[in-house]
């Protein structure tokens, strides 16, 4: 299983075993880490599970859709290496993504 390693909002870093096919907010979700909400339940509508991503692995991503950019501008916190976590698809090819967990708007 590929991993992947989580700062939470209190800067503690963990690493997780990720499950291929899932998206990065359902393990997440499936790790414990209950700062990410996901109200919608990945539906690209509330934007509850946003996350910044290291810069080192963002041309690993596939590209922000529309939606989703329209969703991380209504964020305050928003940062040029901000998603939105259920529309990131996990897989062995992101073993080791660094992410971590965005301040609750």
């Amino acid at each position: 299983m590929a991993q992947l390693i989580v700062t939470t909002r209190e800067g503690e870093t963990r690493a997780v075993e990720g499950t291929s096919g899932r998206s990065v907010m359902e393990n997440l979700r499936d790790n414990g880490f209950d700062e990410v909400v996901a109200l919608c339940g990945g539906s690209c509508s509330c934007a509850t599970c946003h996350v910044f991503v290291d810069e080192a692995d963002f041309d690993r991503l596939s590209p922000v859709s529309s939606a989703e950019n329209d969703l991380l501008d209504s964020s305050e916190y928003r940062q040029p290496n901000s998603r939105l976590s259920c529309q990131l698809k996990f897989s062995d090819d992101l073993d080791g993504l660094r992410v971590t967990i965005a301040p609750e708007d």
